[in-house]
């Protein structure tokens, strides 16, 4: 009999990873989320396709939780604060009273609905009250789908700062499963405990991070990206050593590096997409070997159930309590009830359950897939769909790729910017030369029409050239003055 080798292993984690790529390629034609067909994959891998065997709940959710603090790390530095600051009052709203909304709803669902006791019915609700990072990230750049006003960056708050309340729910209700004598009122302290010092420790260690960042000098510009994950990895663990979120945590202390100029900024933004992409794979696969499909049919009816009111009941009601006070449309309330995508996440927290040794953890677990699958399906698929009926899809072109990159080092001012030339500007149709532009500015590069020219002073601008200018900020206001656009 061949014994199993750490190469066949290695072998089969590359193959599955190829197949997903190579099917969420296909699927993006389809319109199919790619995150549903990586847990395809793993589902018709796994024990009842392929023959591969895995059922370490451990495991999966310690996979679970690295890959979401990588998630949320990403998510958290691709947050423009000047987009989020309009809307962080509404996020967090969403974050947590929805989140308690959405758990309330489907615990009375579910408590009447399956019989299942309060808190085990709580328990569920809990499990699958928050929408997921990676699902919500994932889709909207799959689908490259620009909505107007502020839908984008609220959903993309919310969907990272929802999954610390998520997590506290569940941790908060198996503590009184496990301790009857407990009641609800003694878990508010840890809930305060933990949102203030994850959000304090977030801030103070992201702030220590990007000093870190721009003040230690590595011998080798790949050390880091090493770096980076050195410091996300520790400032996630402290914060939960110490009683706080760490996915609260990370998340904050992403937003303050992205936020902020550090050296290797554009290389490092690039490996920890490349990172998260990577996470989401990794974690969707491991969870889709996780589930026995022929599991999932006794209870697909329930879980179908549970489903369609989580995505027609529970997450609108949730929107518009939420954002009551909001002055939104209701259009745009509508979307952002639409977006409630469930992904890991949930799958992730319905292993706690089951290595609590919760009665019916199995069935929770096993419905918990199936409204995930559900969701994905449902509202994945629809939102361009949705977005056209409510007017709200927004037409926008994918930003090019320069061929140049700069990066600051040292205590340099300069930045590489992208100007666009405005029509009737002063710097339409004129020559380079004849604008007198500041000496300390330098225009490195013009993109027109598909092609990038390198400018001499005898080059005419043309409205509609995107301009790579070098400069410091007091020079940058001057050229964009010129080029049309207000200083």
């Amino acid at each position: 009999m061949p014994v199993v080798t750490t190469e066949l292993y290695l072998l089969a984690a590359g193959i599955l990873l190829l197949i997903s790529l190579i099917v969420s390629r296909l699927g993006g034609r389809l319109g199919i989320p790619g995150l549903l067909l990586f847990l395809g994959v793993g589902m018709l891998a796994g024990s009842d396709g392929l023959g591969i065997q895995f059922s370490d709940y451990q495991l999966a959710q310690a996979l679970g939780t690295v890959a979401l603090c990588f998630i949320l790390f990403q998510g958290g530095l691709t947050t423009n604060w000047s987009e989020t600051r309009p809307v962080i009052r509404r996020g967090l709203s969403l974050a947590t009273l929805g989140v308690l909304i959405t758990a309330g709803v489907m615990a009375v669902f579910t408590h009447y609905a399956l019989n299942l006791p309060w808190l085990v019915a709580w328990l569920l609700g809990a499990v699958v009250s928050s929408t997921d990072a990676s699902a919500v990230f994932s889709v909207l750049k799959e689908r490259a789908l620009g909505l107007k006003g502020d839908i984008g960056p609220l959903l993309e708050f919310e969907s990272g700062g929802n999954d610390p309340m998520a997590v506290f729910l569940t941790v908060g209700l198996l503590e009184l499963i496990a301790h009857p004598s407990m009641g609800v009122l003694d878990i508010i302290p840890l809930f305060a405990q933990q949102m203030v010092i994850g959000g304090v420790l977030g801030m103070v260690l992201g702030r220590g991070a990007l000093f870190m960042l721009n003040r230690l000098q590595l011998q080798f510009e790949g050390l880091y990206s090493v770096l980076t994950l050195a410091l996300a990895l520790t400032i996630f663990s402290v914060t939960a050593v110490v009683g706080g979120s760490g996915f609260l945590a990370i998340f904050v202390a992403g937003i303050i590096l992205g936020n902020a100029d550090f050296l290797h900024k554009r290389s490092l933004l690039s490996f920890h997409d490349g990172l998260a992409w990577l996470m989401q794979v990794a974690m969707f696969l491991t969870l889709g070997l996780l589930v026995n499909p022929r599991e999932l049919l006794p209870t697909a009816g329930l879980a179908l159930a549970c489903a369609l009111v989580l995505v027609f009941v529970a997450r609108p009601v949730s929107v518009v309590v939420s954002l009551a006070a909001s002055r939104m449309p209701f259009s745009h309330k509508a979307m952002v009830g639409w977006v409630g995508l469930r992904g890991a996440v949930p799958i992730v927290l319905a292993t706690f359950p089951l290595l609590a040794g919760v009665p019916q953890a199995q069935e929770l677990f096993n419905i918990v897939f199936f409204i995930v699958l559900t969701s994905v399906l449902l509202q994945g698929t629809t939102l361009t769909t949705m977005a056209d009926l409510l007017g709200l899809r927004e037409t926008r072109t994918a930003p090019s790729t320069p061929p140049m990159t700069y990066t600051p080092t040292g205590h340099s001012k300069n930045a590489l910017v992208e100007v666009e030339v405005c029509p009737g500007s002063l710097a339409d149709n004129q020559r380079i030369v004849d604008l007198h532009l500041p000496p300390e500015a330098l225009v490195v590069l013009i993109h027109r029409a598909d092609e990038y020219l390198i400018p001499r002073g005898a080059t005419r601008l043309m409205a509609g050239d995107s301009v790579q200018v070098l400069a410091q900020a007091e020079e940058l206001r001057e050229v964009q003055r010129q080029l049309g656009h207000e200083a």
